[in-house]
C-alpha cells in the first residue's frame, strides 16, 4: 500500500506565507511526477504546480511567482511554498503523485487534502 500525507495548511492573512508538505510512504519502488493540486468550494479541482523527478517544474499561471515546488527524493516529499496568498487562493490542497510500487505496478496516487485559508 502507499500513502500520501499532506501538512502545512491552515488560516493565514493575505500577503502571508504557508508551506505545505506531502510525503509518500509504503511500498515504493520509485516516484516519478508528483503534484499539488488544488479544489475551491463550489469549483473543479485544478492543478497548482508539479515537479518531475529530474527536477523540472511546471506551474499554473494564477501561481507564477508566487508559489514554488520542490521535492526531496530521498524523503519522499513534496513541498509547495506560498507566498503573497490572496483569499482567492483559499482552497483545500491535494498532492499526487506517480508512483511505482515495489510490486512494479505504476498509479496515481493523492493525499487527504489540506485546508488553506486566506483571509483579507
Amino acid at each position: 500500500q502507499v500513502q500520501l500525507v499532506e501538512s502545512g495548511g491552515g488560516l493565514v492573512q493575505a500577503g502571508g506565507s504557508l508551506r505545505l508538505s506531502c510525503t509518500a510512504s509504503g511500498s515504493i519502488f520509485s516516484i516519478n511526477e508528483m503534484g499539488w493540486y488544488r479544489q475551491a468550494t463550489g469549483k473543479e479541482r485544478e492543478l497548482v504546480a508539479r515537479i518531475l523527478s529530474g527536477g523540472g517544474t511546471n506551474y499554473a499561471d494564477f501561481v507564477k511567482g508566487r508559489f514554488t515546488i520542490s521535492r526531496d527524493n530521498a524523503k519522499n516529499t513534496v513541498y509547495l511554498q506560498m507566498n503573497s496568498l490572496n483569499p482567492e487562493d483559499t482552497a483545500d490542497y491535494y498532492c499526487n503523485a506517480n508512483i511505482r510500487t515495489i510490486a512494479r505496478s505504476m498509479s496515481i496516487y493523492w493525499g487527504q487534502g489540506t485546508q488553506v485559508t486566506v483571509s483579507s
